[in-house]
């Protein structure tokens, strides 16, 4: 199977961070940026409006990457890798009847940098990108649900 390549973003708003519960029915606390699997022939940038549209309802403007990321599990042949961009909300707002087509994300919400300390979220990384300027590589792990 090859390498799955995906886009995320990395968008503030009012001092919080977008994440997503990408696990449908909520079986997994884990969170993480929205965005997803980069659909061929559309450039990343594309295929993340495209994305956090679905998986949100909000519409942004998407800037320069800011991280990559990669994760593997050997045992489902499967491994992708992901450029994080920084991202600028230009319309909508979270609603809670909003519902991802595709039916993954289970949840969206904004998190302050106090409420990241109270949740687990990958990569790593992330807060520290988010709420700071630098880019970052974060290296291969094994996915944990």
């Amino acid at each position: 199977m090859p390498i799955r390549v995906a886009a995320r973003a990395v968008l503030i708003h009012d001092a919080r961070l977008l994440l997503v519960n990408a696990y449908p029915a909520g079986i997994s606390d884990l969170w993480c940026a929205p965005g997803g699997g980069a659909d061929m022939h559309f450039g990343l940038p594309e295929n993340l409006a495209r994305e956090v549209h679905e998986e949100t309802g909000l519409r942004i403007a998407v800037g320069a990457p800011c991280l990559v990321n990669e994760f593997h599990s050997a045992e489902r042949g499967f491994h992708q890798v992901e450029v994080f961009f920084r991202c600028t909300l230009v319309g909508g707002s979270l609603r809670d009847d909003w519902h991802d087509p595709d039916g993954v994300v289970s949840q969206r919400r904004w998190f302050s940098p106090d409420d990241l300390l109270g949740i687990r979220l990958k990569p790593d990384s992330l807060p520290d990108i988010a709420f700071g300027n630098g880019i970052a590589y974060d290296p291969l792990e094994t996915i944990t649900r």
